[in-house]
């Protein structure tokens, strides 16, 4: 199983701004007081737009999608919360922990793929679950390791135990389960999205250990990513707060692969972080300001990645 692809789904906002509803367990939000909605969302479509060019100018297959006025999803720029694409041509669909989100899922969406030749063969939808309060959002609970059938997840509110288990006996991955957190005005909290606290490459993995407080929990995870041969590269707690473990490994053009990120990321991190991830990939960041502060989510939650097969 190929674990980076070429083609990522992504949805352009048209009504950001930062969502009350997710903010009760998202300590990465901050209220941007000085900027009118319509001036968030305005900034938020231009940092969309330079970075999909910018995937777009490295060769990757970026799909964009406009989201609709229809409904208030003030969060649709980040459809891996609700949606995955498998290779073997299932869809998976996430119960999502805020009510406003689950109106991000759409059916004409996947239409869209089909239309466009991706093979749909199979939906597998787990968002019965919202009805027992009960979430698992998708590629930002769940980190997957595509090539060894693994499926890292720091439980949260976001991310049920249970719900994680009946997922890897549907898709065959094995569940790596621990508690991850972060220091919030002085206590611990759990962190509400895997996908901000670690980063799986073909070769190398991100991970921030620290926020595993549990030193059993910590050491499995690490041994893990280590005996699939994974380099281990750590981060501090203080670089996820500028969303250095939000980042996605994909594939360009002409064989080249690229870890993505946003540019606050990529300038916490030390030189010695950088040299280790350029020798297994190139780094392509760019300017998501806006869109970090009012979503709390960076570069990978804006990408779902697609790996249904063409007809």
């Amino acid at each position: 199983m190929r674990q980076i692809t070429d083609t990522i789904l992504m949805i352009r906002p048209v009504a950001f701004r930062m969502n009350e509803q997710t903010a009760v367990n998202n300590y990465y939000q901050k209220v941007v007081d000085k900027l009118l909605p319509e001036t968030v969302n305005a900034k938020a479509q231009q940092e969309f737009d330079a970075f999909a060019e910018k995937l777009k100018a490295a060769g990757v297959n970026v799909i964009v999608v406009n989201d609709t006025t229809d409904t208030d999803t003030p969060d649709s720029i980040f459809p891996n919360n609700w949606v995955s694409f498998h290779e073997n041509g299932d869809v998976a669909l996430y119960p999502m922990f805020a009510e406003n989100r689950r109106s991000e899922r759409r059916e004409d969406i996947l239409d869209m793929l089909e239309d466009q030749g991706f093979v749909i063969e199979n939906i597998v939808d787990y968002t019965s679950a919202e009805d027992d309060d009960i979430f698992l959002e998708g590629t930002g609970s769940i980190v997957l390791d595509r090539a060894n059938h693994k499926a890292y997840c720091a439980l949260s509110p976001r991310a049920d135990e249970e719900l994680l288990i009946e997922y890897c006996e549907d898709f065959e991955y094995t569940p790596i389960i621990f508690e991850a957190y972060q220091t919030v005005n002085g206590d611990r909290k759990l962190i509400y999205h895997t996908n901000v606290m670690m980063c799986i490459g073909e070769t190398f993995a991100v991970i921030c250990a620290d926020c595993i407080d549990d030193k059993k929990e910590r050491k499995m995870v690490l041994e893990n990513l280590k005996e699939d041969g994974k380099e281990v590269i750590l981060l501090t707690e203080e670089q996820l707060n500028n969303f250095a473990g939000n980042m996605l490994q994909v594939k360009g053009a002409d064989g080249k692969s690229y870890l993505v990120m946003s540019e606050a990321a990529k300038q916490v991190l030390t030189k010695d972080q950088i040299t280790k991830i350029e020798k297994h990939t190139e780094i392509l960041s760019a300017n998501l300001d806006t869109i970090e502060a009012c979503g709390g989510g960076s570069a990978r939650c804006m990408m779902a990645e697609v790996f249904l097969l063409k007809q």
